[in-house]
């Protein structure tokens, strides 16, 4: 941690203003007092309602109020839907007034470049400090020229399964399916056994574009070449991953994900009535702490007989999308400057400790300094979680995570491709009508 005396720091700051060249949070730390500019003033944080209760009391009862005493300034933390997250951002981007920093998902960063501060000196000081972010919290927080958000987190998504079902048709512990084939045979045995998979191909957030885009990229199918411009998912590997995908949803999955959002399969594990999801590690965690309520059809508690597993393997390979989390700092804040010291303050290691050890590994950090933590030691359950994030790719591929991107994703078109030809479409033209949906996103 740098080292600066408070004279010093009162001779640059004119009374405690941090500037990123004296430090950042580091001359806070040193000083042991606010920066005297955000005395009295208010942060208000967006983000989402978490998947894991205790990190939104970690942050309201904990961080809240520590923010107060570190940077003299009172933090005020909406939690809203994930789903309703973009409409807010949009709206106040609009009107020029609502939260001052805003956290979003995926890649939504890249939809507003001009509407949000730089903060590279923040995520740079960040990165340096912790070890490098991943690739994935990179491509989508930076626009290739400078940091447009600061990374926060990344969700690591893994198929959840009930151990004794799967070993009841021949799959035990750690054996899993390893191929789409494989997986859904399983998922046939299972279904007639009235333990279906679940998945949900709607449109929200999480759960249905963590799928499609790997099952997409594990076929070889792809929505632009590298040079992100030319389209190119109108493709015999897309096609015939749409014609698999229509098959194995009669064979395998429940009928009702269609209309699920990100919480309707967690819903229906913790039920009994789905036998693998793919999901981030709440599943597992909700039914641990609560072992009383959420047991088996022999009475013992469910999380005894949960396991993860990464999805199958396609003819081009295994791929995974895991959801990634950034804090944006809205351009029509009048003084950027605490709002920068808090993005430092919060993202600092000993700040984020507590909400990563609320996580439980549900998140496992932006930067890889995360992967080294005593947290992975307690439950071999969550290591499949621990370096998910080196394995993910990002929609765009192969091309740039970038704004065409963001609004394809946006616009459900990849997830929307699958469900219209589920839904009675040949896959064929719905392959089609999403390729004309992608290169209209691109001509624009």
């Amino acid at each position: 941690m740098a080292r600066i005396t408070r004279r010093k720091l009162l001779a640059l700051s004119g009374g405690g203003v941090v500037a990123a060249r004296t430090g950042g949070i580091a001359a806070i730390l040193a000083l042991r007092q606010a920066p005297a500019y955000a005395q009295g003033t208010t942060i208000h944080w967006l983000r989402w309602n978490d998947f894991v209760p205790a990190s939104d009391e970690v942050l309201r009862k904990q961080i809240a109020p520590e923010c107060e005493k570190a940077l003299g300034v009172k933090l005020n933390i909406e939690m809203i839907n994930g789903n309703d997250i973009q409409a807010r951002t949009t709206s106040a981007i609009q009107s020029g007034t609502g939260p001052d920093v805003i956290c979003v998902l995926n890649n939504w960063a890249q939809l507003y470049p001009e509407s949000v501060f730089d903060v590279s000196d923040v995520a740079e000081e960040i990165g340096k400090a912790q070890d490098g972010f991943y690739e994935e919290s990179r491509v989508v927080a930076n626009d290739g020229k400078k940091w447009i958000a600061v990374p926060w987190c990344v969700l690591g998504a893994q198929l959840a399964y009930r151990k004794s079902w799967f070993a009841e048709i021949g799959y035990d512990a750690p054996k899993f399916p390893q191929t789409w084939e494989e997986y859904r045979e399983a998922g046939k045995k299972l279904k007639a056994k009235e333990r279906p998979f679940g998945q949900a191909v709607s449109h929200s957030f999480g759960d249905p574009p963590t799928y499609a885009y790997p099952y997409l990229w594990s076929w070889g199918g792809k929505e632009v070449e590298a040079d992100g411009k030319t389209v190119v998912l109108n493709s015999k590997e897309t096609v015939d991953s749409v014609n698999f995908a229509v098959g194995f949803w009669k064979d395998a999955y429940d009928d009702g994900g269609l209309a699920w959002d990100d919480s309707s399969n967690n819903r229906a594990f913790l039920a009994g009535t789905i036998s693998s999801t793919l999901n981030g590690a709440s599943i597992y965690i909700e039914a641990k702490r609560k072992p009383e309520v959420y047991l088996t059809e022999t009475g013992t508690p469910l999380f005894k007989d949960i396991l993860h597993a990464p999805l199958p393997k396609g003819a081009a390979g295994q791929f995974g999308y895991h959801l990634p989390m950034s804090n944006m700092l809205m351009k029509y804040v009048k003084d950027p400057k605490p709002g920068k010291e808090f993005l430092r303050w919060i993202t600092s290691k000993p700040v984020y400790q507590p909400w990563f050890d609320s996580q439980q590994g549900y998140s496992v950090g932006a930067t890889t300094i995360w992967e080294k933590d005593k947290l992975w030691d307690k439950d071999p359950v969550m290591l499949p979680f621990r370096t998910a994030a080196r394995a993910g790719r990002f929609p765009g591929y192969a091309g740039p995570a970038d704004r065409h991107a963001a609004e394809v994703l946006s616009k459900y078109i990849i997830v929307d491709m699958t469900a219209k030809a589920i839904q009675g479409m040949p896959e064929q033209d719905a392959v089609k009508w999403a390729q004309g949906e992608v290169a209209s996103v691109h001509a624009a």
